[in-house]
């Protein structure tokens, strides 16, 4: 099958800084695997070009800033670059299927990439799929006019997946069409690793976009009011990513490092770094204000290591009863705290179970032959 990605989010430089399309090179690698013909098109902010590399074409289009996703259209201000970015968008989708000839047409995201796939449809016959992020549905979606939008390019879609499955549940609910699950995943250099201890004091990390909407000011809120006694179960904290809040980030953390805190920081990480940073921790913190399911999820199980999660999304169906990791009650820094403070009472060993059940649910390889078998 020729199958044609068109997403907003692509691991140009693979350096970590990609967001959401960390995991999108994998999938279409995965794709060529299992012997499709895969193509690609994709945001890039220094021109417009074609280029081929390890048999994928990609067809970029320029764009004025990434991510993307900071584009938002309640601003007036973005109103200009998201036009130009819609144009330079459906041109390139032209190109694309003038020269690779799709059988189908995988939207990531459901907006804007599905507006594209849809107008694919409409001028050229080819069906298309989208899948949605929490970013399509629980913000874009709350637009008024996007999200009447947003439901006939839901409604246009041959299938509809989501990362989530309560996503899954709020696409249904927009587009009266099923939706299903489908893992955003992404391959690591590593495996599931033995943790190197099952007692504190422990190793904690935060991977990830340095935005309100994961939270990460959440852990250093939290972070600062753990006394000299909770920092005895806590051998060193390493914060990994960027973003927005970076000169916050920075400030809190030599706040803390001021104080004889072990707490360090990390830029963006690839994957290999990111494996690095997994094999060396033993929780990963994900305090997330809204997700869905978040791709380093998919990595600490990859890693075979338990994660510390707020309840948002489906984080709370997956680590119910302490099976994949630690829960935490509301979200807000208090209760992170709560957790922090107990962790000279957390044995990790109880983890093993769940999170080699949890890790082979979480494979890129099933998620795309998944989406194939849907398409076929």
């Amino acid at each position: 099958m020729r199958i044609l990605l068109v997403t907003t989010s692509y691991p140009v430089s693979k350096n970590g800084s990609e967001a959401a399309g960390s995991f999108v090179n994998d999938f279409v690698e995965t794709l060529k695997e299992q012997e499709h013909d895969v193509a690609v098109v994709a945001p890039i902010t220094n021109g417009t070009s074609i280029t081929h590399q390890n048999g994928v074409s990609h067809f970029w289009f320029e764009v004025p800033k990434l991510p993307l996703s900071l584009l938002t259209p309640t601003k007036f201000r973005n109103w200009l670059p998201i036009i130009k970015t819609m144009s330079q968008g459906k041109k390139a989708v032209d190109k694309a299927i003038n020269a690779f000839k799709p059988d189908h047409i995988f939207a990531l995201w459901a907006l804007p990439s599905g507006y594209w796939a849809q107008y694919a449809k409409k001028h050229y016959g080819i069906p298309y799929s989208t899948w949605a992020l929490g970013s399509d549905i629980w913000s874009l979606g709350q637009i008024p006019l996007v999200r009447n939008y947003l439901k006939t390019i839901l409604q246009g879609a041959d299938h509809c997946f989501a990362d989530g499955y309560q996503l899954a549940d709020d696409v249904t609910k927009i587009s009266g069409k099923p939706c299903e699950f489908l893992p955003s995943t992404r391959q690591l250099p590593v495996c599931g690793l033995p943790l190197t201890q099952t007692k504190p004091p422990y190793r904690l990390c935060f991977l990830g976009r340095w935005h309100p909407n994961k939270g990460i000011d959440l852990l250093l809120e939290a972070m600062q009011l753990l006394d000299k006694e909770d920092w005895k179960n806590i051998e060193e904290v390493r914060i990994a990513g960027g973003g927005p809040m970076e000169s916050l980030v920075k400030e809190q953390v030599t706040q803390l490092q001021q104080k004889g805190c072990p707490v360090n920081l990390l830029g963006y990480q690839d994957k290999f770094g990111a494996a690095e940073l997994l094999v060396w921790t033993d929780f990963v913190i994900i305090p997330s204000r809204i997700e869905s399911i978040p791709v380093v999820f998919s990595d600490a199980m990859q890693a075979m290591r338990p994660v510390i999660a707020m309840p948002v999304g489906d984080l709370p169906r997956l680590l119910g009863n302490r099976t994949g990791g630690v829960l935490v009650e509301k979200i807000t820094a208090l209760k992170l705290v709560s957790i922090l403070q107990t962790m000279e009472y957390i044995d990790l060993s109880q983890f093993s179970k769940r999170l080699k059940v949890l890790k082979e649910q979480f494979d890129i390889g099933e998620s795309a032959l998944n989406f194939v078998e849907k398409i076929s």
